[in-house]
């Protein structure tokens, strides 16, 4: 889950992290307002969860609080990427000498947190890489002992800081990985990370990235999760609301299975015979009949979807759970679109008995239940 730059903002204040005074706006008076309650000259930032918004016309100076006002104006009509404007950060400006670039990630490959740190901020971090590669510095932390103070200041050090700023700059990045720890987060960045002319670091620009597993540990975020997001489907925000794990697709195959990694390989079975997923639903290694009745509500809610391909291994699962779900959403909804059903595990044979009494066919084999799945498909208009 994304936060906005105000919400990181007001996170960071909670960590003593130094970030500009700023107020955040929702229409152009508030604007004023706040610019008249910073008394000074402001950037005005379009809040939304893209980036590049810079680029695009979204971050505009004033020097006076009518002009707050119109800049304001001109933004909040403004969509960026695709994504409405809805509020606006009116922060005051700084005196700056350099633009860095700081940010911790959660790197998978690695199995571990990862430091990266360069002189080149301001711009994406892309071009750097692949333009200036040595500019940039990695540094791996320790999953089991996290970041210690001494690598804080190596990392400053390979900036080119020492004494107080080196101190400085150690003591953010410290702070930094420390929200990164207890808000669960995927990643956290400040491009750019400010030098001002009086040789102190303020964070210009933050971004923080949750983990969607983690939000019922913040229920402050979990309730915003309850809204449409730019990059999310209202099936998609169904399912979270229900914590399944579902992504809307461009096929006409819906599919349901438990696992990640049996859902995956579903999705990849169903493209080596030449169809097209709607969708990828997991409704995990430990669903009941409740859940599996949640997923097939929503799956079959997406009008693209021709035929249903659920494909369970039951193991904490069980198939005659599975199987009455079926049927009881199968009465509950009308459904008579041609589903497809894999059954292998635990109460495989009742599971199949249920289906069979209700002359719904299953199948053990995860590639015959996809080459059917396809070829049903392919005979719905």
């Amino acid at each position: 889950m994304k936060l906005f730059e105000y919400e990181a903002k007001e996170i960071a204040r909670q960590y003593n992290l130094p970030v500009p005074n700023g107020i955040v706006a929702s229409s152009p008076e508030e604007a004023k307002a706040a610019y008249q309650k910073l008394n000074q000259p402001s950037m005005i930032k379009a809040q939304v969860l893209v980036a590049g918004r810079g680029k695009a016309g979204g971050i505009k100076p004033a020097a006076n609080a009518d002009e707050a006002f119109k800049v304001a104006k001109n933004l909040l009509s403004m969509t960026i990427k695709g994504e409405k404007v809805g509020s606006v950060l009116v922060e005051q400006q700084l005196a700056i000498k350099h633009e860095r670039y700081v940010s911790i990630v959660a790197d998978r490959s690695s199995r571990c947190y990862t430091l990266l740190c360069s002189t080149e901020g301001g711009v994406d971090i892309e071009q750097v890489a692949e333009h200036s590669p040595s500019k940039i510095l990695r540094h791996k932390i320790d999953p089991l002992i996290g970041l210690q103070d001494f690598e804080g200041r190596q990392v400053a050090k390979g900036l080119e800081y020492s004494g107080n700023q080196m101190n400085q700059l150690s003591s953010m990045i410290n702070k930094l990985f420390q929200i990164m720890t207890e808000y669960d987060a995927e990643l956290i960045e400040s491009n750019p990370l400010i030098e001002t002319e009086s040789g102190e670091f303020v964070a210009g620009d933050l971004r923080i990235l949750l983990d969607d597993n983690s939000l019922y540990r913040h229920p402050k975020y979990l309730e915003r999760m309850k809204t449409l997001e730019p990059d999310m489907t209202a099936l998609e925000i169904k399912a979270r609301e229900k914590n399944l794990a579902y992504v809307e697709l461009d096929g006409d195959v819906g599919i349901i299975g438990n696992g990640a990694g049996l859902v995956m390989a579903t999705l990849d079975m169903i493209a080596d015979y030449k169809g097209n997923a709607a969708n990828f639903c997991d409704v995990g290694g430990g669903a009941n009949e409740e859940r599996i009745s949640s997923a097939l509500e929503i799956v079959l809610a997406n009008p693209r979807v021709k035929v249903l391909l659920i494909n369970i291994m039951g193991g904490i699962t069980r198939c005659d759970d599975v199987a009455r779900a079926i049927l009881d959403i199968q009465k509950r909804m009308g459904i008579s679109k041609p589903m497809v059903i894999r059954l292998v595990g635990t109460n495989e044979d009742e599971g199949r008995k249920i289906l069979t009494a209700a002359n719904i066919p299953s199948l053990n084999s995860m590639e015959e239940a996809a080459a059917k799945a396809v070829e049903l498909a392919s005979k719905v208009k």
